[in-house]
This record gives structure tokens, sequence and C-alpha cells, in this order.
């Protein structure tokens, strides 16, 4: 496990000392937690533009040309 010194506002550190407080975690824990959902969002952000740069419009209709044209179940609809 590793160190890190992290400088925060004194009235960010108040919140995130409450909301840790009340989650019954640690700061630590807190921040690790924090950081690591911002970090998912990021590179799963970073994976879909990925995939949207490689996409192609005439397989997408190639794959819909293969979906039978039925009507759907009543609870299916809007």
């Amino acid at each position: 496990m590793s160190t890190i010194s992290l400088r925060l506002p004194e009235s960010l550190h108040q919140q995130a000392r409450q909301l840790a407080k009340q989650e019954n975690i640690s700061i630590n824990q807190l921040v690790a937690t924090a950081l690591a959902e911002k970090m998912s969002a990021l590179m799963t952000q970073e994976y879909l533009e990925r995939r949207a740069a490689r996409a192609s419009r005439e397989k997408f209709e190639h794959a819909l040309s293969k979906v039978p044209s039925i009507t759907p179940d009543e609870q299916d609809k809007f």
C-alpha cells in the first residue's frame, strides 16, 4: 500500500470527515473509494469513445437487419 500526502481546503476536509463518520468508514477509505469511482467513470468514457471511433454504420445496419420484424409484447410497449 502507498502513502500520499494530500492538501485539501479545510471545508472539504470537514465534509469528508463528516461523511466518513456517517458511513462508519475512515477518511482514507472514503478518499480511496471516491478516487476509484472517478477513475472507473473516466476509464469507461475512454473505452466507449474508442469503441465508438471504430463503429461502422454498415455493420450496425447489417446486425439490425437480422432482428425479426415482429410486434412487441404488450408489456414491452411504451
